[in-house]
């Protein structure tokens, strides 16, 4: 496959975060040699972008979603949830730094500016569907299932805004995902 070959695959993709392994596939090239040295030189001609070790980005960064970026930085399964969602839901008023999601491991990142932190779940409750709303390049949270979560790790959590819960949603969900 020929350079121009490579640009144009990378180009026509809907999604413009890469790992490591995804440009592998991507461009077919089964040697480690030859994939970094292709990585190495795209990114001196600024066709892509260095997030972070091992992950890319084909546009600049200002250009990408926050939240899609932490999801793919993650590289795993995850959803957007607890402190994030309750602050864009209005139920709680304090504002966070952090943008926070659920993952199989704890975890924390800082990209640019941003911090994205992963609170571990287990993968019973990590998987389990209820309350996860499927973007199409990342997953949240419901405020329901946020509030289940924030309730899992925290059970003495304050919520500001109480008259925004819906707390039999938020039981339901507590329910459907086993955490009572």
């Amino acid at each position: 496959m020929n350079k121009q070959n490579k640009i144009n695959i990378l180009l026509k993709q809907s999604k413009k975060l890469f790992h490591t392994k995804d440009l592998e596939l991507l461009w077919n090239i089964n040697n480690k040699s030859t994939l970094y040295s292709t990585i190495n030189r795209y990114l001196k001609r600024g066709y892509l972008i260095q997030v972070h070790r091992g992950f890319y980005s084909a546009v600049s960064l200002e250009k990408i979603d926050s939240l899609e970026l932490g999801a793919s930085a993650f590289h795993s399964y995850c959803y957007v949830s607890c402190e994030t969602v309750l602050v864009q839901t209005g139920i709680i008023f304090q504002k966070t730094y952090t943008y926070t999601y659920c993952s199989a491991k704890n975890k924390i990142l800082q990209i640019g500016e941003s911090v994205y932190k992963s609170r571990q779940l287990k993968d019973e409750y990590l998987y389990n569907p209820a309350g996860i709303i499927d973007l199409s390049n990342y997953k949240i949270a419901s405020p329901e299932r946020a509030i289940a979560d924030m309730l899992y790790f925290n059970p003495r959590y304050h919520f500001d805004a109480q008259d925004l819960i819906d707390w039999q949603k938020v039981a339901n969900i507590q329910k459907e995902v086993g955490f009572k």
